[in-house]
Order: structure tokens, then sequence, then C-alpha cells
């Protein structure tokens, strides 16, 4: 399994950061290896990938969605992938996105991108992209503030449990 993490300070606040990324629609505008989203439900995704001439479709789901602090997600089947995104404000007008991504590459080429470190690369650019579409638009360009839980959308009013924090004891 390989882990691909990494951190994005973004100059726009916090809640327009989290709408953009709520609107997996807008990957392709900028994530190049990304080809189209389809979103059927809340907690559904559809994924046309394209990477090195190797393209795959996947289903992903959102797991756990809290608005303007975090959105997890693993995909139903192969390629097989877990994600998350953190979102933490940095004053009025400005956020960090933390991003966490755990893949399993699938064959030789996906294996040979990942050891040469261009998946790794791959990802940071598109999470690049991303501030430079938000920043550039300004504005988000739509948003989804439903809080999910347990990967089902929580009834209005109802937040997602917070994390208990672990440290080491050992």
């Amino acid at each position: 399994m390989s882990v691909i993490e990494g951190s994005v300070d973004i100059d726009v606040p916090v809640r327009a950061a989290y709408n953009q990324w709520t609107q997996f629609e807008s990957f392709p505008r900028f994530m190049d290896a990304v080809e189209r989203v389809d979103k059927p439900q809340a907690t559904l995704s559809h994924w046309v990938t394209r990477f090195s001439g190797v393209t795959r479709e996947f289903d992903a789901k959102v797991v756990e969605q809290r608005p303007d602090e975090r959105v997890v997600w693993r995909s139903m089947h192969e390629p097989h992938h877990t994600g998350s995104v953190v979102f933490e404000p940095l004053g009025d007008a400005r956020c960090r996105l933390t991003y966490r991504l755990e893949f399993v590459p699938q064959g030789v080429i996906e294996r040979a991108g990942d050891s040469l470190g261009l998946v790794r690369r791959h990802v940071h650019d598109g999470m690049r992209g991303f501030k430079e579409y938000i920043e550039g638009q300004g504005e988000e360009t739509g948003g989804w503030r439903g809080t999910i839980v347990d990967g089902r959308v929580a009834p209005d009013g109802e937040q997602a449990p917070r994390p208990v924090p672990h440290w080491p004891t050992g």
C-alpha cells in the first residue's frame, strides 16, 4: 500500500474551499487525471480517470463529512483506495487543506509510476490545481453542506461525532 500526504494553503475562506471540494463534478477542471465525475447520490460518486495511458472507472463512497472540517472517502471496488481532506481555517480569508490518500497500485504501469514518484507528484499537482482553481474563481461554484456519518446522510441538526485523539502509550 502507498500513502500520499500533504497540505496546501489557500487564499479563500475555509467555507469556500470546503464548498468547492464537495463539487466533485468540477474536479476535471483542475485535476489532469480526472476525466469525469458523476454524483448520483449524496454519498456516492462515479469516477473516470486516465493516468499514464491507463483508464480506470470506480465508485467511491463518502463515509464521513463534516462541513468546513473534513471529508473522508473510500473506493467501493478496485482500484482500492481511501482518502481524507481536512480543512483548517487560517484566519478569515485563508485556510489549509491537509490531504491523505492510501492506495494499492494496480498493474505494472501503476506500480512503476508509484515507485518513481509519479503518482505522488500527480496528486500534489492536483491539489495545487484545486488551490489555483478556487483562488482564481474567488468563490465556490456550489456546495453541499450535509453531514455524513458512517456513510449515511445525517438528519438535519445531527452532527458527526468528533474523532477521539489517540496517543501512543508505550
